[in-house]
């Protein structure tokens, strides 16, 4: 039995920029060249963000890029592209997001195995500048333990 490709695209600046806070998993509505070029891993979460639309939760500025083999029926590579959530959870995000400081941010897209788009979200908090600092020293102590464990 051959095992298929893992298809993981990762926003490695969110856990930069922000506090995360609660982890939600979202469904895509996607065209079929967007799939596919998911699937081939060309997709970018760096500038991407999740905004409500009335009631309905989009993530804006998700790069997916246009399918090589695709005719006239291509897809627009930074199109709004809709989220599936539950009802509940979508009222709890809303209601977090009127308060000052939070956001939705995408920290993970990836493919599961039923062979469907799914996207981590979460909820965010923006890092002050000496916080960012602070991530980073971490970062660094934690690569040194690791190079002197070796």
């Amino acid at each position: 039995m051959a095992e298929k490709n893992i298809i993981e695209i990762k926003n490695k600046k969110a856990e930069y920029l922000y506090f995360l806070m609660d982890s939600f998993t979202a469904g895509l509505v996607l065209t079929g060249t967007e799939i596919k070029s998911i699937r081939e891993g060309r997709a970018n979460l760096t500038d991407a963000y999740c905004a409500f639309i009335g009631n309905e939760l989009f993530v804006k500025q998700m790069h997916i890029s246009e399918y090589r083999f695709g005719s006239w029926l291509n897809h627009a590579a930074k199109r709004d592209r809709k989220l599936l959530l539950n009802k509940k959870e979508l009222r709890k995000l809303q209601n977090k997001i009127k308060e000052r400081g939070y956001t939705i941010v995408p920290t993970l897209l990836y493919v599961n195995p039923q062979g469907y788009a799914k996207l981590d979200i979460s909820l965010a908090r923006g890092k002050k500048f000496f916080d960012k600092r602070e991530t980073i020293k971490a970062k660094d102590n934690r690569r040194d333990m690791e190079r002197e464990l070796r």
